[in-house]
């Protein structure tokens, strides 16, 4: 009996020329690099690719990545969950993780399987957008970080929506981008 397990075939990341194991939605994601760069004019380097997130639960810190984020004038505008299959199943923990990425809320979240998106106010929560053209271009982009009062989420509901980002995040598989503990 062969016990030999095959690695899984590689490609090259569209932002940042690493190669990557072609696993989980990795070729969706592939789809919205290029997408954000080809149609919304959006620059290389304004999209970060597994960008880290540290979520405190209790005394622990649980650690993960955001697929993408796209930033503009200093500031975060976008968060992405790459996903495939239903994509309003990924809209609690896309929404957690901009909530909780960095001292300010994030002010779009976004959900693709790189052919539709979801796009929702990370604020409110709620859906502003469906499809591919809902995802603002570089101009819109630039604008929302001028006019937007980027506001932190409230302390107090920090470990219900860390608990939340967990527990879908933790459901994601055949991925390589957590980080140990």
């Amino acid at each position: 009996m062969n016990n030999d397990i095959n690695p899984p075939e590689t490609i090259s990341d569209f932002i940042t020329g690493r190669p990557l194991p072609n696993e989980g939605a990795e070729a969706n994601r592939q789809a919205v690099e290029r997408y954000l760069v080809g149609e919304k004019a959006f620059q290389p380097a304004d999209i970060d690719v597994n960008y880290p997130i540290a979520v405190m639960l209790g005394t622990e810190i649980y650690r993960s990545r955001i697929d993408l984020i796209v930033h503009v004038s200093g500031r975060i505008v976008m968060a992405i969950k790459c996903a495939a299959g239903s994509l309003e199943s990924r809209q609690r923990e896309i929404v957690a993780g901009a909530r909780l990425l960095t001292s300010y809320q994030v002010p779009l979240s976004v959900v693709s399987d790189g052919r539709t998106a979801v796009v929702y106010d990370t604020v409110s929560g709620k859906k502003i957008g469906t499809g591919m053209d809902a995802i603002p271009g570089r101009k819109a982009a630039v604008q929302l970080a001028r006019n937007t009062e980027f506001v932190p989420y409230p302390a107090d509901r920090h470990e219900r929506e860390s608990i939340i980002f967990k527990s879908y995040d933790a459901m994601n598989v055949n991925i390589t981008r957590k980080e140990a503990g």
